[in-house]
Parts: C-alpha cells; sequence; structure tokens
C-alpha cells in the first residue's frame, strides 16, 4: 500500500502514524492524533478469510465483523468530513 501512496491507518513501519498528504494545520493534526489513540493498531481487517485444510481437505471458512476500534474511527471520519463539507459550502 505505501508503494502506491496509501499506507495502512497507523502502520509505523511504513508511515502510515505520519500525515503524508493534505494539510498539516493543527485542528487537522489534532483530529488524525486523536483517531490514532482510538485505533492504535494497524487499520488491516478481513471480514472473510478461508483455506482448505491441508489434512481434511475440508473447505474453512471464516466470517468476523468490523471490530468496534474500526467502527469508532470511521464514525469520527464521517463525522469529521461531514462538518467539513458543511463549512465548505457555505
Amino acid at each position: 500500500m505505501k508503494h502506491i501512496g496509501h499506507p495502512l491507518f497507523n502502520d509505523e513501519r511504513y508511515g502510515g502514524h505520519l500525515i503524508l498528504k493534505g494539510t498539516t494545520f493543527t485542528k487537522y493534526k489534532q483530529f488524525i492524533e486523536n483517531c490514532f489513540k482510538i485505533l492504535p493498531r494497524q487499520a488491516l481487517h478481513a471480514k472473510t478469510l478461508g483455506f482448505v485444510h491441508p489434512n481434511t481437505g475440508e473447505l474453512m471458512r471464516f466470517d468476523t465483523e468490523l471490530p468496534q476500534d474500526f467502527q469508532d474511527c470511521i464514525e469520527k471520519w464521517r463525522n469529521y468530513s461531514k462538518s467539513h463539507a458543511t463549512e465548505e459550502e457555505e
């Protein structure tokens, strides 16, 4: 993801813990830092994983919902986007 200019959110190894694009104004920077606190790990999640079991040949499939910290961070971004879209319209 870093290679295409979009490192994983909060991935320290590849720069996802830094503001690489856009504004670095204090208000925005504080917003991003708050998001890092809400989601203090890489933002990487698999909704569904599956594989064929090597011994039984059975298809194993695992589904999971989005973790709460992901949901909280996404909601924070949605609210931020809405408030800034309103500001731009004014």
